[in-house]
Order: C-alpha cells, then structure tokens, then sequence
C-alpha cells in the first residue's frame, strides 16, 4: 500500500497533467505577478501636486505595477521643463502642454503625443475688479503675471493677446512661480495667468471679486498631453502601451473615487494639506479630464482641435512654420475602450 506522502504527488501530478489540457491550462498565468517591462520616468510640468494625484498614488493603488511598469515622477517647472528633460533623456514620457509641444517641433525636435491628458483648456487670466480688465484687448500695457516662461500659464496667455490683436511685446510678463496671486493682491502686478486649478485655491485663500477670462472661450485646445521622442516610441512600444493602460486605468480611478484620491493627497501631495481643497482641485482635473468628442474613451486626441492650436500658435509667430498634427501623433498605443 502506498504510504500518504507518495498518494499525495501522485494526485498532485494527475491533477496538473488534467490542468494542462483542460480548461483551466491559462489559469497559473493569471496567477502570476505581472511580467515587468520597464520603468518609465514622466517629466512633469510641475512638482507633486494635488492635482495629479493618481501619479502619485501609485505606492497605494499599483495602477503601473500591475501593468508591469515601474513609474517615477520628476518634476519641472512648466511644461518647457518636461520637454527639455524628456529630450535629455531623463525622462521617457512629457507631461506638457501643446504650445511647448509645438515650439519644440518648430526647432526640429522629433517628438510624438500619444495621450490627451486633459483635452478641455484650463487656462485663464485673472484679474481684480478695480482694475477693470474684461476683454483680451484690456490686457494692453499691463503687468502679467506668469508661472515660468516655459509655463502654459504663458502660452495660453500670449493665444488669449493674439484674440485681441496684441503680441507678447505689448504686455509685461512677470514671472509670479506658482503662488502668483499673491503678487496680483500686492499690486505686482494688474493681472495673472493662472489654471482653474490655481483659482480655486486663489479664491480659498481670500482672493475676494475677481474678473476671470477663460482660453477656451477663445480656443479650446488641449491642456495637456503625453509627448515621447519619436526614437522611444519605436524602441519601448511595449512599455509605453504598458504604461498608458496603467495611467489610463488612473484617471478612471480618480473620476470613479474622487473623495480616496482626496484622502491620499494629504499623504503625498506637496499641497495636499487641506482634504476639502484637495478635492476640489480633484474635480476640476477629473472635468478637464473629459474627452473633446463625448462618448470617446480617456486620453482620445481631437486631431481638429489640436490642430486649431497649432495654427493659432503659428498665426502668433510662436512657431515658425505649419504644424500638420496628423503627422506628430500616435494614437495607436492608447488602451481599448
């Protein structure tokens, strides 16, 4: 008679010659940890913010890990930063704004969008009401304030002139840093450009009546985008599709669990101090986050009104020549639906 040990790797191997053949053959596959593929770095327009909070959960939710991707984040300072550094080869992916995507272009540089981060613009000027600035036109002679010079908040300001027939040198641009309201409350400066993101804390923090010009009632192009050099691309096919299921399945997250992202905010946002004010900047990024053709799945890149900008931008003399955008973006590595 066989003794219990041997009964037991017997059945153990009959039961896995029946696995191998049978239904359940897939079975251990899916029971193993995802199969790694890489690390991707994104260079940011910005430090670690509340508003790109499902970057910074990954410790918590394992969006990227679970795709096989190591992610790392390193910060910029305007989204002419997370080109520069994505083109150093310090990072592998931007996270930037058309109008630094575009200028980039201009000068040669072979780069490719694959993912609409936040296909509604979020840019505005703001203003006090004293100063009586309403239109485009009112900004003629002032003082605004800006980010960085290689910020959206300047790009966006300089498409906002060019509605009214003004160039850069019709203004003064003052470089505010990100806390710019306080130099428009200290008389810094008559007006700043600033995100909708950056009003709502403006105005938590006692901003008071102001008057806000919104881009995209003027041209509502992009906020930003996910932009490679076209050598990765081809070289980390894999890794990058690998990475945009993981940052897509994020932002669904973020949509889905406003109040969780909040919550993890105050553990890893440099700004995230406040879980009220987390949340409300949450929902301004999970609005914007909302693709340009309703019923479009996250990340979906609206060629006509990409391409509104670029023409804008080279109608401001901002680039030098036309951009055909069909021609620098990639939509096949965006997850299915």
């Amino acid at each position: 008679m066989a003794s219990p040990s041997h009964l037991s790797r017997r059945a153990l191997l009959a039961a896995s010659a029946a696995l191998a053949g049978g239904p359940f053959a897939a079975a251990p596959a899916a029971w193993a940890q995802p199969q790694v593929r890489g690390k991707v770095t994104v260079a940011g327009w910005s430090k670690p913010i509340s508003e790109i909070t499902n970057l910074l959960a990954e410790p918590d939710k394992g969006f990227f890990k679970a795709q096989g991707v190591e992610l790392a984040y390193l910060p910029g300072a305007g989204g002419g930063d997370a080109i520069r550094n994505t083109l150093s080869g310090q990072g592998d992916v931007a996270f930037t704004d058309p109008g630094s995507f575009f200028m980039a272009l201009d000068k040669g540089e072979k780069l490719v969008a694959l993912y609409d981060i936040y296909p509604q613009n979020v840019f505005n000027v703001v203003s006090l009401k004293s100063a009586r600035i309403r239109t485009p036109a009112d900004l003629k002679g002032k003082r605004i304030g800006v980010y960085s010079l290689s910020s959206g908040t300047r790009q966006n300001l300089l498409v906002m002139l060019h509605q009214a027939g003004l160039k850069e040198s019709d203004v003064t641009i003052v470089v505010t840093g990100l806390l710019n309201f306080a130099p428009l409350l200290q008389g810094q400066v008559d007006a700043t450009a600033a995100t909708d993101t950056g009003l709502a804390v403006g105005r938590r923090k006692g901003l008071g009546e102001v008057d806000v010009m919104q881009v995209r009632d003027y041209l509502n192009v992009s906020s930003d985008l996910f932009v490679v050099r076209q050598e990765v691309l081809q070289q980390k096919k894999a890794l990058l599709r690998a990475f945009l299921k993981g940052y897509r399945d994020s932002a669904a997250w973020m949509i889905g669990q406003p109040e969780e992202a909040a919550a993890l905010a105050v553990k890893h946002a440099i700004d995230g101090t406040q879980q009220d004010v987390n949340l409300e900047v949450i929902r301004l990024r999970n609005a914007a986050a909302q693709p340009a053709t309703p019923g479009q799945p996250l990340g979906s890149i609206h060629l006509p009104s990409l391409q509104k900008g670029a023409d804008a931008y080279h109608a401001l003399g901002l680039v030098q020549r036309p951009i055909r955008v069909a021609d620098v973006v990639d939509a096949s590595l965006l997850p299915a639906a």
